[in-house]
């Protein structure tokens, strides 16, 4: 009787709690909200400071991660090309992004700030604007450029030389024999963590002149105060037009991310570190 009475009892007992939990929604544990995937950028080595700076902003007003990675950017296009996963490409030329665009899956690029070449040299040459090419062609005189097709700074400095051989001819054949590819290579010697690539290899004394973008020569005279930087003459000067593209099935947040880099408080930024706006009347890359 005992065991009968215990059985039963039991029994009541689970049918109170199944008949309790039947008269209950049943509780799922709601997930938590996924964050947006970060926005995969890739960006020209001269763009660091002030991408790096309007990225942060950009962070913190939105809540979108951005993810910089920064190189030459022929080296870079060849890492997109070979299947890297970047959804917004900003150039130091328009070759580059067009070159994308050509094949595929990109967006026709658009201007996004200007810069142009200048000398930076060391504190032990001598140099102005109207002496330059004649400095430039000393044979002592150890002129280092980036790396062509590899990064448009070198290329813009072989555009340089073309035009100082227009000047003075057979000057072409002498830059170009001259001439030291020291960055924008893919075996390029790398600075020390922290350190500027421009203005460590000045401070290496690896050449007594660097062709290199203006910005570029500020930003290495800041890190180090006794170089110096030379404006080109007029007759020399090499403009350089950065491109902007996204990639066309890339998340939207790259889209509107490319819109901020064009609106006027990034170009605000932008100008700040040197860089000139793009022609007026462009309009951001659309999805």
């Amino acid at each position: 009787m005992r065991l009968l009475f215990r059985g039963a009892a039991m029994a009541a007992v689970t049918a109170m709690l199944v008949g309790c939990a039947s008269s209950k929604a049943p509780v799922t544990a709601e997930a938590p909200p996924h964050a947006p995937a970060a926005v995969q950028v890739y960006a020209a080595g001269s763009l660091r400071e002030a991408l790096t700076l309007i990225a942060s902003d950009y962070e913190a007003r939105t809540g979108q991660a951005v993810v910089l990675t920064f190189g030459a950017s022929g080296l870079l296009r060849e890492r997109i090309e070979k299947g890297e996963a970047a959804q917004v490409f900003a150039s130091a030329d328009m070759d580059h992004p067009r070159r994308l665009a050509a094949g595929g899956g990109w967006q026709a690029p658009t201007v996004l700030v200007r810069n142009a070449l200048c000398a930076l040299t060391s504190d032990q040459v001598n140099a102005a604007p109207a002496t330059l090419l004649g400095t430039l062609l000393r044979p002592a005189i150890r002129v280092g450029t980036s790396t062509p097709k590899a990064d448009p700074s070198g290329d813009y400095a072989w555009a340089l030389f073309r035009k100082a051989d227009e000047i003075q001819p057979g000057a072409y054949a002498v830059l170009d024999a001259k001439a030291l590819k020291l960055t924008g290579g893919a075996d390029s010697p790398k600075p020390p963590p922290g350190r500027g690539t421009y203005a460590w290899i000045m401070e290496q004394r690896r050449a007594d002149v660097f062709l290199t973008y203006c910005t570029n020569a500020m930003a290495a005279q800041k890190e180090v105060p006794w170089l110096k930087v030379v404006q080109l003459p007029p007759v020399l000067q090499v403009g350089a037009a950065y491109g902007l593209t996204v990639r066309t099935t890339a998340q939207p947040s790259a889209a509107q991310l490319a819109q901020a880099l064009m609106a006027p408080p990034a170009q605000a930024v932008f100008r700040r570190f040197g860089f000139g706006p793009p022609p007026s009347g462009l309009e951001p890359p659309q999805r």
